[in-house]
């Protein structure tokens, strides 16, 4: 008798201490990378990424651009070193000509292989940072920072990232445009 509640009390404490470890760790959403630890969660815990989200247009060297900015929760993010889920802003988006002729549209995911998302906050600056996938061949990766002015206007700041294309990196003739704004201090208002 005394084996069987030995061999149930081992098996119930096993079961406690995996069921402890294999819960997700929370976290606050600006935490460095070196402290996350993989499969942990970055919430949006002081609600910093609420007030971005909407719709905002610009016009830029006559081209008009539209933000769609959403909020998705938990967002896979894997780095070379692991993989960590993160409250983040999805950004879509779609450039128009003055003629009005659409030069790119991320929001009906015509493009998908483009990604523009929220990777941290500087709360002091009302400042959201982005990285900007780029869109054939990565033309024009790079970060986006988004501060908000007041409750209807953002300034956007995009510093695209050097490339280096060979016919090797970039086969065929694709479109290496890039049509967001490569500028800073545009402003953007929520419609």
């Amino acid at each position: 008798m005394k084996i069987t509640y030995l061999k149930t009390a081992i098996i119930l404490l096993g079961l406690m201490i995996s069921s402890i470890s294999c819960r997700a760790q929370n976290l606050p959403l600006n935490t460095a990378l070196t402290s996350i630890p993989n499969g942990a969660h970055l919430k949006d815990t002081n609600n910093e990424l609420s007030p971005y989200i909407g719709t905002y247009k610009a016009n830029f060297n006559g081209n008009e651009i539209i933000l769609f900015i959403t909020k998705q929760i938990d967002k896979l993010e894997n780095s070379a070193q692991k993989s960590y889920y993160m409250d983040a802003l999805i950004v879509k988006y779609i450039v128009k000509n003055s003629s009005g002729n659409v030069l790119q549209d991320t929001q009906n995911n015509n493009l998908p292989n483009i990604e523009l998302y929220s990777i941290g906050t500087r709360p002091n600056q009302n400042t959201v940072l982005f990285l900007y996938s780029g869109t054939n061949c990565s033309v024009g990766w790079g970060d986006i920072f988004l501060k908000k002015i007041n409750a209807t206007q953002l300034s956007w700041e995009y510093r695209p990232d050097d490339i280096s294309l060979t016919s090797q990196s970039c086969p065929g003739n694709p479109d290496k445009t890039i049509y967001l704004p490569k500028t800073k201090d545009l402003i953007f208002t929520k419609q």
